[in-house]
């Protein structure tokens, strides 16, 4: 199989790039050309030995018309080429679609790969990158913002992407695992090419063909690599490429879940230490915190239930424990120090003694002996709140932590202790990452939202209230007596439910979701469930109706209070609306400033931690009005929640967050983040962004470690400057 296909000419109407300027893209692509060939190379090896040279003769065969027929404009080669295809057998063609697929994949993580290769040139060369932190802390230097404003923006901002489940994908985790294993063997690649020996003309030969000055050992780790490239393609080869049954929820959060094992909980801490870096002497706040949709979003999926939420929220505890068990045991494995070489600090010693490690060959290791308890903390923590069991036990697990504020707190201990006796080295290497993670993941791993629509929240309110004979038709209620006797419930203590009475599937299953939802904050910590969303909001009833339901689950405490009498509810969800359709975006800053305007509920938001998020729909506005009006739109919502918002903030405190439901694709609010960011009209960002990364694309963005770290760095960068370096004038209200 196949060197790459060479780029099809300029249309005749492009300038023309100059010699130089063409010989030095071919220089700056001759590594990604390189690794193409090598990969085609490989994987043609791997066809011809499994079904055989006659079958690699015909792809070869087809891509030769196909690279004559597009490069060369030879209408003899299409013609040939139509002929041939036309005449595979049922057998032949399954073979040409997984080859050809299979060279568009490996081309495609040789592109990644040259991605970052050509990034990391960048920042070598000292010129500052469009979408990294480098640039965008010049420009903000530039502007004369100092460090100490930057911190203070972290110190409050709130910047979450959210991974959203993907129910159509066909791509199996096999195939995504197998394709990470062959990236981070390209990886290696690089410095084990040899220096091209030159041909008699003068040219170079490529480097691929294997013929120029290079050290045995390189020569010899890189046919180590080589072998091991072509066991994946030949495993690639011999695995099935798409699933034939559909994804369940479970597989959907386990497929969200690798992409914090391999990319989020290694490279967020990374990106929180460059940030260190680059502002030396600054606290900064872990203001970058990862949300997810998988196991809560019941829009339209009945299969997502409550014990599907305690499913995902069990297993994403699970990893991020998993991992903090890993990261200790190498602690331990590190901290070697003796105490009869260094003192420790007095919290150290006191950690050292709670430890149950009585082993005599640790008795003078102090840290050792610390993080041998930690573990054992941690191990029975993992078993209280997943029922599973550590991998390895120096003592037996014992004592779990009852937050991972407490398990941060030992951390600090030890990071303290080991810079007051000149072992910030050791601290800087992991225990800090380490802090960092537990400051961004917790023992929650991500907030997951809980989703549905407001049709369904409306039917079990309805249900609820006429088996409790209070109004036997709430659904045919106008929006203003709606409204009112939901804040009277909201202003009386005892429960809706009646005892005895059997309730509908629907309203069982959602009372289910808001108790088990309660039950989670409790074994996971607040973090872990933050945002209830409202799909269709079209009245200040559907967030009333939402807050009702918070109440019979106790996640809604207290009386909201009147205008003759105070109130002093607390709710632990954000209600948060999500407006959709144009129609829904044109009423949103009304429908909030009605809700405002509600006895109780601006007291209510300011006791509850002073957020208010509002989600913005792009691909239904995208559908219901076209790209165009979809913007106009959405920009001119956006503008007007943030006047409203302004006032609440001043008088009140309470922050407006936007929630950016973008999809994949641009006819879906699809695009580079960066740009998107920098996009939104003046004050709308604010240090406060959430947007969904779509079920299609975060392989794209995530599988690889360093470009998702990339990605993660690309939306901190654009919060930065989009919060920070005012726009020179805003979009005019009307045209």
């Amino acid at each position: 199989m196949p060197a790459a296909q060479p780029a099809s000419p300029a249309p005749r109407t492009a300038p023309r790039k100059s010699p130089a300027a063409r010989a030095d893209a071919r220089q700056r692509n001759e590594p990604l050309l390189r690794d193409i060939r090598l990969l085609g190379r490989l994987l043609g090896e791997v066809i011809r030995e499994q079904d055989g040279r006659e079958t690699y003769e015909l792809i070869e065969r087809i891509r030769q018309l196909a690279v004559a027929y597009r490069a060369k404009r030879d209408d003899r080669a299409g013609k040939d080429l139509d002929k041939l295809l036309k005449n595979l057998s049922a057998d032949q063609s399954v073979s040409v679609i997984r080859a050809f697929s299979y060279f568009s994949h490996l081309a495609n993580l040789a592109e990644d790969r040259h991605q970052v290769r050509q990034r990391d040139a960048e920042s070598r060369s000292g010129r500052p990158v469009e979408g990294t932190l480098a640039l965008s802390l010049e420009r903000l230097g530039e502007a004369g913002i100092r460090s100490d404003e930057i911190a203070a923006l972290l110190q409050r901002a709130y910047v979450s992407p959210v991974l959203t489940a993907h129910p159509t994908e066909v791509q199996r985790k096999s195939i995504l695992d197998t394709e990470r294993s062959i990236a981070e063997l390209i990886g290696r690649l690089d410095g084990l090419q040899d220096e091209p020996a030159p041909k008699a003309n003068g040219a170079a030969r490529p480097a691929s063909a294997g013929r120029g000055r290079i050290s045995p050992e390189a020569a010899s780790e890189r046919e180590e690599v080589e072998a091991a490239l072509r066991a994946r393609i030949t495993q690639l080869w011999q695995t099935r490429m798409l699933r034939y049954t559909k994804l369940t929820v479970a597989d959907e959060i386990e497929n969200a879940l690798s992409y914090y094992r391999s990319t989020f909980l290694h490279e967020i801490p990374r990106l929180y230490a460059q940030l260190e870096r680059a502002l030396p002497g600054r606290e900064i706040a872990p203001f970058l915190r990862m949300g997810q949709w998988i196991g809560g979003d019941r829009d339209g999926n009945p299969n997502v239930t409550a014990a599907t939420l305690k499913l995902a929220l069990a297993r994403q505890a699970e990893t991020a424990l998993r991992h903090y068990l890993v990261e200790v045991h190498h602690l331990g494995a590190e901290l070697s120090m003796s105490g009869r070489l260094v003192h420790v600090s007095p919290q150290m010693a006191a950690l050292t003694e709670r430890s149950p490690d009585t082993n005599p060959h640790r008795a003078d290791e102090p840290y050792r002996r610390a993080l041998t308890g930690v573990y054992a903390r941690l191990a029975a923590t993992l078993q209280a709140l997943t029922g599973t069991e550590a991998l390895r036990h120096a003592v037996a697990p014992q004592d779990p932590y009852a937050s991972s504020d407490e398990f941060l707190a030992d951390l600090q201990v030890v990071d303290a202790s080991l810079r007051s006796h000149h072992a910030h080295p050791l601290a800087d290497l992991r225990v800090r990452p380490l802090i960092r993670t537990v400051q961004v993941f917790g023992f929650h791993l991500a907030t997951l939202d809980l989703r549905q629509s407001s049709d369904q929240h409306e039917a079990v309110i309805a249900e609820l209230l006429a088996a409790a004979q209070v109004e036997p038709d709430y659904a045919g209620l106008d929006e203003d007596a709606k409204q009112a006797l939901l804040l009277k419930l909201l202003n009386e203590l005892r429960p809706l439910r009646v005892r005895g009475v059997e309730y509908s599937e629907l309203a069982r299953g959602e009372l289910a979701i808001f108790e088990a939802a309660a039950e989670a904050r409790r074994l996971y910590g607040k973090q872990a469930l933050r945002h209830y969303i409202i799909s269709h909001t079209e009245t200040v009833s559907d967030l009333l109706e939402v807050l009702l339901l918070q109440k019979e689950a106790g996640l809604l405490r207290g009386r909201l209070g009147t205008a003759d009498t105070a109130g002093d509810a607390v709710a632990d969800l954000i209600v948060v609306p999500l407006f959709e359709t144009i129609a829904d975006l044109r009423h949103a800053p009304g429908i909030m400033r009605s809700f405002y305007a509600l006895s109780g509920v601006t007291e209510l938001v300011k006791r509850s931690g002073a957020e208010q998020d509002v989600m913005l729909g792009y691909s239904d506005s995208n559908k219901d009005g076209g790209t165009f009006t979809s913007n106009w739109e959405l920009y001119r919502a956006e503008i007007a929640l943030v006047e409203l918002f302004d006032t609440l903030r001043r008088d009140h405190g309470i922050a407006l967050r936007l929630f950016h439901g973008r999809g994949g694709t641009v006819g879906r609010g699809g695009g580079p983040s960066y740009q998107a960011i920098l996009a939104q009209p003046p004050g709308t960002v604010n240090g406060q962004i959430r947007l969904t990364e779509q079920g299609e694309v975060i392989a794209s963005k995530y599988a690889h470690p360093e470009i998702g770290r990339r990605n993660l760095e690309t939306l901190v960068a654009a919060t930065l400057e989009a919060s920070l370096l005012k726009p020179a004038r805003p979009a005019p209200a009307t045209f």
